[in-house]
């Protein structure tokens, strides 16, 4: 997992990421796009690529469309559409863009983008009306045209029951939050997503990515160190209130509202140490990098299709060559599950 990165050293990373043994790579967009850090990596790499996530609500279905529809084509279909909400504050506040009810919204955006996937393979015009979206117009000149490839999966990001169902509704996958522990993989993801699916009389299950804290090192000082990583991004991502009950399921309760009340007063290191160790070892896996295949197969087999390294990019960006030997992991990974060695 890779925010998006300067394009004078996207590729770079795109390629260290390759040689290392790593199937692909999952892009988030914060300050920089997704999308941009994805082209770079396809006309690089042959890496498996997506987008997780790109904010949908800022960009009309017809824009993300395209750019989809560009990088399915660029990487011969390995490109993956990873859509989210993002929150209230962001959309409105930053992108100065409609984000009520987000919902509702997202099904009919990513029906929106199926219609322009659909129009730009010709099998039907145009003709899109929904709730929040209306299209109609697609003369043929400015239309990409059919591509070689499937149309791009598309993937939406989801916390709460309702956007669980809604992703096994209407998506082809669901990024879970990194901010995951194993009872809400279970007691929370996989039946609502199997609620949607079932209410949609869909056949085939959402493919799920899940990205991972991992604690990884050979000696304790290695290990403890990337735990204080893992304490302090479970922290910023639990002050979020909608994140709320994935505390309250471990028997936290008000552990979000104490984090809240130390953001609002700037005190950093007080909300770092809300996170105990008790609370930590729920989200994080922790071994050396002999032990983290075994580890990351006995918590996710039978959950997730697909498990992202979160901090793999930060050693990067600290150490390339330490790249390898993350890439183990993934090498790893995939001789366990019958896979590739």
């Amino acid at each position: 997992m890779t925010m998006g990165t300067p394009l004078r050293r996207a590729g770079q990373m795109a390629q260290d990421v390759e040689a290392a043994g790593f199937d692909g790579l999952v892009v988030t967009e914060a300050g920089r796009t997704a999308y941009l850090t994805c082209v770079a990596a396809a006309l690089s790499t042959g890496l498996d690529l997506s987008t997780g996530i790109a904010v949908a609500f800022p960009r009309s279905p017809m824009v993300t469309a395209q750019v989809a529809w560009e990088l399915a084509d660029t990487t011969d279909g390995r490109f993956r559409l990873g859509l989210g909400t993002q929150v209230r504050a962001h959309i409105e506040r930053r992108y100065g863009a409609p984000f009520d009810p987000p919902g509702p919204r997202m099904r009919d955006y990513v029906q929106a983008v199926r219609a322009c996937f659909a129009a730009f393979r010709g099998d039907a015009p145009l003709a899109y009306e929904g709730p929040y979206y209306s299209m109609s117009l697609l003369p043929a000149q400015w239309s990409p045209g059919p591509i070689a490839v499937p149309d791009p999966p598309i993937d939406i990001a989801a916390v709460s029951p309702y956007m669980l169902r809604l992703a096994g509704e209407v998506a082809d996958g669901l990024h879970v939050h990194p901010l995951n522990h194993p009872d809400y993989l279970r007691d929370v993801v996989l039946p609502n997503v199997e609620t949607g699916r079932a209410k949609a009389g869909r056949t085939a299950a959402p493919y799920l990515t899940v990205p991972v804290f991992t604690a990884v090192g050979d000696s304790e000082a290695e290990r403890a160190r990337w735990r204080e990583f893992a304490r302090a991004q479970v922290a910023f991502y639990g002050s979020t209130p909608n994140y709320a009950f994935i505390f309250e399921m471990l028997g936290r309760d008000g552990t979000t509202a104490t984090l809240r009340q130390h953001q609002k007063a700037g005190d950093l290191a007080a909300m770092v140490r809300v996170i105990d160790d008790e609370i930590l070892d729920n989200f994080l896996v922790s071994g050396t990098f002999d032990d983290m295949p075994n580890l990351l197969v006995d918590r996710y087999q039978g959950v997730a299709d697909r498990v992202v390294l979160y901090f793999a990019n930060a050693a990067w960006s600290e150490d390339p060559a330490s790249l390898t030997r993350w890439g183990g992991i993934a090498r790893g990974v995939r001789h366990l599950t019958g896979g590739d060695t």
